[in-house]
């Protein structure tokens, strides 16, 4: 009577830690990179009334398994799904990043590097990416200034609002392209003033000019 008292409670208490973790997970629905645990169940012992035997080709006598009773069961783990895919969903906001694949974001609390899946970030007061949950800041490689390469030693501190990053030197054009298709009906085609079409650039000081493109036919067809 005990024994089967004791093994009822053991089931109660397992499957009890088993609806705790249901309700864990249900619980975090909407937490950004939340990863979804599950329970695994595994028999907590037995008692032997009875020791197996071995068959006897003496007597002719065939083996008997022993005779065990078992007492309950146990929580054999608590698997968490590190690196499974959460759903993707649209937030407007260009700093909600999501990792595919096995990969965690580097964070600092400003002593330490952690690990995450958050991808919920924002830009905090001196331009640094930042956790949008503790205020971490986002680590990373940063850019070599001369060669542009990224330069894959220790990370640090991605500041994406810097004044090298909002601002970028002028380079002047040296080469524009027109191009389209004209009907060989159009009357402006066709009269002898042609088809203009302007073309907007800008000079060294920043002052604007437009180039006008007169386009007519000829005598040869085409």
């Amino acid at each position: 009577m005990m024994r089967s008292m004791y093994s009822g409670v053991a089931g109660l208490k397992t499957h009890q830690t088993k609806m705790d973790v249901i309700g864990n997970n249900i619980a975090n629905v909407n937490t950004v990179a939340y990863k979804s645990q599950s329970v695994t169940f595994s028999e907590l012992m037995y008692q032997t009334s009875q020791a197996a035997s071995g068959a006897n080709a003496v007597t002719g006598t065939a083996g008997i398994n022993a005779r065990q009773i078992g007492l309950g069961v146990k929580t054999g783990a608590i698997n968490t799904a590190i690196t499974s895919q959460g759903a993707s969903q649209t937030t407007n906001n260009p700093f909600d990043i999501r990792i595919t694949g096995d990969a965690f974001f580097i964070v600092s609390n400003g002593t330490d590097n952690l690990f995450t899946r958050d991808g919920s970030f924002y830009v905090d007061g001196v331009g640094n990416l930042a956790m949008t949950s503790n205020g971490y800041n986002v680590m990373g490689w940063q850019v070599d200034p001369e060669t542009k390469d990224i330069k894959r030693d220790t990370v640090s501190a991605l500041r994406v609002m810097s004044p090298e990053n909002m601002t970028y030197p002028p380079e002047a054009t040296t080469l524009a392209t027109v191009s389209g298709i004209l009907d060989k009906n159009d009357s402006n085609v066709l009269a002898s003033s042609g088809k203009t079409m302007n073309l907007m650039f800008y000079d060294n000081l920043g002052y604007s000019y437009t180039a006008k493109l007169v386009v007519k036919s000829t005598d040869t067809e085409g």
